[in-house]
């Protein structure tokens, strides 16, 4: 069995919640560091980051990864998988819901199958195993 790999983020946190700042660092790959704030997480983006943005974009990533491994455990690996996340936070509660969205291009695939398969994958991904207490939803398209 492969020794697990630990991937690594730091952030920097300076002063309190409302009126302080910080930054986070995806550490393991030193692909860049991004600024982050309370506004940021519930008014607007602006040019800074969220901890609810950084899990939609691993959730997407995680999501295509195991929805074109299970298509090609069907026989019908993916041409193109599109794959995109919401992660829905609202103060006072936490995280209130995620909506996967997927457009697949697969060639050779029922209609049937494609919705079974990716309904599969949102179960089975380990992001979504790591987030079985939120509400996740599921949009999927076969182009």
């Amino acid at each position: 069995m492969p020794t697990p790999l630990v991937s690594k983020g730091t952030t920097t946190w300076n002063g309190d919640l409302f009126s302080g700042s910080g930054s986070t660092s995806l550490d393991s790959s030193g692909l860049g560091t991004f600024e982050v704030d309370w506004k940021a997480r519930t008014e607007e983006h602006g040019a800074k980051t969220s901890p609810e943005e950084l899990i939609a974009a691993a959730h997407a990533t995680c999501y295509a990864m195991q929805f074109s491994n299970e298509l090609k455990e069907n026989g019908t690996s993916p041409t193109r998988l599109r794959t995109a996340a919401e992660v829905t936070f609202a103060v006072g509660s936490g995280i209130t819901g995620i909506h996967l969205t997927v457009e697949g291009q697969v060639e050779g695939i029922s209609a049937e199958d494609f919705q079974r398969i990716a309904g599969s994958a949102k179960e089975n991904c380990p992001v979504s195993q790591a987030l079985k207490g939120t509400d996740i939803t599921l949009t999927a398209t076969l182009a």
